[in-house]
């Protein structure tokens, strides 16, 4: 059995009460929620929020919803005290990000179809980079996989280094994948990372799951085609309305 957790913040330095924003009428945690309903292999899907607004706006419209802490380093934190609450028995959580409200069920389900498996120990999604702009880009994660599709190593950079390879085409001469957000923990798994140390990886590069590699566990990615819009800011509302008016 999989859960869904959408983890939602009220605070954000860039966007506070982002989860909150108005979409054409709707608010963006409840199209997050929506289109994770439309899942077909997601047992049960639950907001983890730490405010009342929040909590009340999914309450009052039907869905499933758990208070937590206000202090949580990340949404992996989240998730964990939110399965904490739920007190019932999942094998896999998949941490559904709580700012791409056009996410879509079936990318959620690539990820799910995967958790057949209970050798999995953590799972995310790749996307195949095309683009020198985005390889560059230190906003955009990348990812080196080995031959099982295992996690070797999360960068800003863009890596490997390609020598003797002028940089604007390093992508037409090795295949370069940058990270797609979510994130599937199997149950046990998601309480041990939860409880290791910083790690100095982490520390380096500000992501998180260098943390759990650091510590020898094992991410196995899979490759999607499905682009999410995020919204960091109010700015990036419009694209979504844009997108959405365009359906």
């Amino acid at each position: 059995m999989i859960v869904g957790i959408i983890p939602a913040r009220y605070a954000s330095t860039r966007f506070p009460g982002k989860p909150l924003a108005d979409i054409l009428g709707k608010s963006m945690i409840q199209r997050v929620y929506e289109q994770a309903g439309k899942s077909k292999l997601l047992e049960k899907i639950v907001v983890a929020t730490d405010d009342e607004r929040i909590y009340h706006h999914i309450k009052d419209s039907g869905g499933n919803v758990v208070m937590t802490k206000v202090d949580h380093p990340s949404g992996t934190d989240r998730c964990l005290e939110a399965l904490d609450q739920l007190k019932e028995s999942f094998e896999y959580v998949i941490n559904i990000q709580g700012d791409e409200p056009l996410i879509s069920p079936q990318q959620i389900d690539e990820l799910a179809g995967i958790l057949n498996d209970d050798s999995i120990e953590l799972a995310t999604q790749m996307i195949k980079v095309n683009d020198p702009e985005l390889l560059f880009n230190y906003s955009e994660v990348k990812i080196v996989v080995n031959e099982n599709m295992e996690a070797m190593y999360f960068s800003r950079q863009p890596i490997p280094y390609l020598k003797d390879v002028p940089e604007n085409i390093w992508h037409l001469h090795h295949t370069y994948y940058r990270h797609a957000g979510m994130y599937a923990y199997r149950t046990d798994i998601l309480e041990k990372i939860t409880g290791l140390p910083v790690s100095t990886l982490e520390k380096a590069e500000s992501l998180e799951q260098l943390r759990w590699l650091e510590y020898g566990f094992k991410i196995k990615c899979i490759v999607t085609e499905f682009e999410s819009l995020c919204v960091d800011s109010p700015e990036d509302i419009e694209a979504i309305v844009n997108r959405l008016k365009k359906e």
